[in-house]
């Protein structure tokens, strides 16, 4: 696939998760198969049903923030807008080279300030109504993130947050995506992030069956993505964050590429407010309307980040899914979940494996899907079991499907 002046490109990324803050980090992790996964340590989960998750190991707030500007931000901002940094770093941006009316944000956000809210509603109790801060609102409200990575960098263009659950991220990519191929920007930041790791978060998804609750003596094996024992995710957090910009801005200032986001397909399973259909006849649909945009056939795909989560019926869904969109070519089509290794970031899932996607394009090697040691035969795809696997690879596709039926996916390209 040649690139066109017109073509959208990506000359920047930023991760903050659960393998690693830096790209080498993060890739070399993936590549290793090791797992982010291990026992709680952010808060006392013994009395919890689920005791483990995919925490940050480190996160120098310091390289990023002042103490003032993290005590106004919840965690999921923080992971955010760093990922953003480092984007914006990575990606080699100077404000005095940039028209900021023509350069914008677009984050993909889920369930939003949990760790204010829950702070907030313990201080009520315990206080009364006098100890709500003024800056609660700013903290919790889900478009904050954006703002702060625009106030940031003075980016005056569209500005806005996507909540679509899981799917989340791979929808900001989308929308920043369709903004500068309309014409209405140069530069958008895009991408996602969660920070849902406490007590809240953890009993609220443990409470609905969605968590395993398995493995709390070896953690490693807990994600178990297209597994036959799979039994529920393990919950991440951290943040993706791509820069994306019009081909022909990007060549004139010299900047490197690292991928063309070739095309995206939107559906909604219509179905279930958590289960997706078991036919996966919509996820299907998504992906082959991802194809059409990105002027390829099935045939063209390489590799699929899968959105794989570990849970009985999402796996065995998407595996029909990818059969009825690729047809003959899902038997040779590379697939992992990465999951398998950093949780499931919710909002932030589809932004770090967008991340996993670009980096595999350019690293020709296909990340593994840890944990899969027995085969389900619902589940009968190459999901590259346990070790990495060099491949020559020219088109990849993340798969994202959230809570509510919501599907996107979204194709990159590397010459």
């Amino acid at each position: 696939m040649r690139m066109n002046a017109d073509d959208v490109v990506v000359t920047g990324m930023g991760v903050i998760s659960p393998l690693g803050n830096t790209l080498n980090e993060f890739w070399n992790a993936l590549v290793e198969g090791r797992s982010g996964v291990g026992p709680i340590r952010s808060f006392d989960a013994s009395s919890f049903p689920v005791r483990i998750a995919a925490e940050l190991k480190s996160f120098d707030l310091a390289r990023y923030m002042t103490e003032k500007e993290a005590r106004r931000m919840d965690p999921f901002t923080r992971y955010g807008f760093a990922a953003a940094c480092d984007a914006w770093e990575d990606a080699g941006l100077d404000t005095g080279q940039l028209n900021p009316e023509r350069a914008g944000v677009i984050m993909g956000c889920g369930v939003g300030g949990l760790h204010v809210v829950q702070t907030a509603g313990t201080d009520l109790n315990e206080k009364g109504p006098k100890a709500f801060s003024p800056f609660m609102v700013a903290q919790l409200i889900l478009n904050i993130v954006s703002g702060h990575i625009a106030i940031r960098y003075g980016l005056q263009g569209p500005n806005y947050v996507v909540t679509t659950a899981c799917a989340s991220g791979n929808h900001a990519i989308a929308e920043a995506m369709h903004t500068l191929r309309r014409g209405d920007a140069d530069v958008m930041l895009c991408g996602g992030c969660e920070g849902s790791i406490n007590e809240l978060g953890i009993g609220s998804f443990a409470a609905m069956r969605a968590l395993t609750k398995k493995h709390h003596d070896e953690p490693e094996r807990a994600s178990r993505p297209f597994d036959a024992e799979r039994s529920g995710f393990v919950m991440g957090e951290g943040a993706g964050v791509l820069v994306l910009e019009r081909a022909e801005h990007a060549h004139k200032r010299g900047a490197r590429v690292y991928a063309t986001v070739a095309g995206a397909g939107m559906t909604c399973d219509a179905h279930h407010i958590t289960a997706p259909h078991p036919d996966g006849a919509r996820a299907a649909r998504c992906m082959t309307l991802a194809m059409d945009q990105a002027k390829i056939s099935p045939a063209d795909i390489d590799y699929i980040n899968a959105h794989g989560t570990g849970t009985v019926l999402n796996d065995a869904g998407e595996t029909r899914a990818i059969r009825e969109a690729l047809g003959t070519a899902a038997d040779t089509v590379s697939v992992s979940s990465t999951k398998s290794m950093t949780g499931h970031l919710l909002a932030g899932a589809a932004a770090i494996e967008s991340v996993a996607c670009i980096l595999a394009l350019n690293r020709h090697v296909v990340p593994p899907t840890i944990n899969r040691d027995t085969p389900d035969p619902e589940c009968d795809l190459d999901v590259t079991p346990h070790t990495a696997k060099e491949r020559h690879l020219r088109v990849a596709m993340n798969n994202a499907f959230g809570f509510g039926g919501h599907n996107c996916c979204v194709v990159f390209a590397k010459d």
